[in-house]
């Protein structure tokens, strides 16, 4: 069935698409190559949230074509569903798959190793050509539709997918109902669905089962699950659900907009060892202004609410947040007043995005567009403030005892383990484990951005292998 290599960008619910789609290909019989330039077919999953994103496709897709003209390139995923034209015209590119088709994915690489295999003038489109034309004089052909007419999460019922993570993700949720007036991704993803809550729980066993210990929920706007089904569902009763009828070891919830963060959430979290004390709630600004100007539905002080609720109940919880730099119209003073929140909040990590024009959205056509060094200079600014946050919150860890999870080893380290706390600290560990185990571990020291971590069990419990 041919070799292929999965090559990902972009978010978890991209990232969990991915794994999905391997897992679809290695039940068919396909076999995952060592790397890009082996296989007979590359995925590349895409992202386009920014136009830096774009730029990293576009760049991987002509690094993979100049390594190995004759693999043959499926590009999918959001980027894909944007701007396919954009994607068939560079060389390499067989397929462009938008997410409107990515079930498709298995049966079109069959299709390609096939024609391969037989050595045919036949190309994928199905037109016959001259024996001594190239394959890259094919045009690529472009499958994509109308996203805003799907109903279900697309890789269902296949999901999840383990590839060689340590720590799998589940999508549970796709596509977003919100306009933020910067965001692309309702438009390349579609209307807000869930997965039902049968399969969820019977996919969270099936990963249990299979011996993961930490799963990652994922979804576009995660806090909107259920709302979609009938009955309805809240996010809420579904980690209630989870909680009591999976055997699920550690729950970590990935990104969740500010006004899902309720009260009767945080407490849910307070009161469970089984859920990581993790939120990562997107800001985006911190100025009021540039908050309605963004169709963001909360203000500061909303915001600040809820990190004040998280602190009180979890004072050791990790704490990040996406935002934006230079936004149409941001004023110094918009800038200041979201570095200022910032510094006064109990942040343990940022990600900070320059802002970026996406074809489509209003914020393009706004006027007070920002010159490209304005952008980096605020953004240099942000960063700079995230690491000292960080670096802060993983000094106020030391002398902690944290349950960590062990993770795949670096090999240019084998003096260490890497490993995952629940409050989001990649540990540094002086004994060689294997990969998902749990272990408790006191904080010893910090250095060089880096946490290291002793564990409390005798070192002859240690493991020396990496199986």
């Amino acid at each position: 069935m041919g070799t292929f290599y999965i090559e990902q960008f972009g978010c978890r619910a991209t990232q969990a698409d991915g794994a999905a789609i391997e897992r679809q290909l290695r039940e068919q019989g396909s076999v995952m190559a060592a790397d890009a330039a082996s296989a007979d077919v590359v995925v590349l999953n895409t992202c386009t949230v920014t136009a830096a994103a774009d730029t990293q496709a576009r760049d991987a897709i002509r690094k993979i074509h100049a390594a190995n003209p004759s693999t043959r390139i499926i590009v999918t995923g959001c980027y894909a569903q944007r701007a396919p034209e954009e994607l068939a015209a560079l060389a390499g590119v067989s397929v462009v798959v938008g997410n409107s088709h990515k079930p498709q994915i298995p049966k079109l690489l069959h299709s390609i190793v096939r024609t391969q295999a037989q050595a045919s003038a036949l190309s994928i489109v199905g037109v016959e050509r001259d024996s001594r034309s190239s394959q890259d004089d094919l045009p690529a052909r472009i499958l994509t539709g109308d996203i805003f007419h799907l109903t279900e999460v697309l890789v269902a019922p296949v999901l999840g997918g383990e590839g060689n993570h340590t720590r799998p993700t589940l999508k549970i949720q796709d596509g977003c109902n919100s306009r933020c007036s910067f965001c692309v991704i309702p438009f390349v993803r579609g209307k807000s669905r869930s997965l039902p809550l049968k399969t969820v729980l019977s996919e969270l066993r099936r990963l249990t089962d299979s011996g993961f210990r930490e799963i990652v929920l994922s979804g576009i706007n995660l806090g909107t699950y259920g709302r979609d089904l009938f009955p309805q569902v809240e996010f809420l009763d579904l980690l209630e659900r989870i909680l009591g009828e999976t055997p699920v070891e550690r729950l970590r919830i990935s990104s969740i907009e500010p006004l899902d963060v309720t009260q009767d959430l945080i407490r849910l979290f307070a009161s469970s060892d089984r859920i990581a004390p993790h939120f990562h709630m997107p800001l985006q600004s911190a100025s009021d202004r540039m908050l309605a100007a963004m169709h963001r539905w909360y203000r500061a002080e909303h915001y600040a609410r809820r990190v004040e609720l998280i602190h009180e109940h979890l004072p050791n919880a990790a704490l990040g947040a996406d935002v934006i730099a230079g936004f149409p119209g941001e004023t110094e003073a918009d800038h200041a007043a979201s570095l200022d929140f910032i510094k006064s909040r109990p942040f343990t990590y940022l990600h900070v995005f320059s802002y970026s024009s996406r074809p489509g959205t209003k914020a393009a056509a706004l006027a007070g567009q920002l010159p490209g060094q304005t952008i980096k200079q605020r953004a240099r600014e942000l960063r700079a403030l995230a690491d000292s946050k960080s670096t802060a919150f993983r000094q106020s860890q030391v002398g902690r005892t944290l349950r960590v999870l062990t993770l795949r080893r670096d090999p240019e380290d084998i003096c260490h383990t890497p490993a995952l706390s629940e409050n989001y600290l990649t540990v540094r560990l002086p004994v060689s484990v294997p990969p998902n185990h749990f272990l408790e571990a006191t904080v010893s020291h910090v250095g060089d951005n880096r946490v290291f971590a002793t564990p409390l069990e005798s070192p002859a419990l240690s493991l020396s292998s990496d199986s």
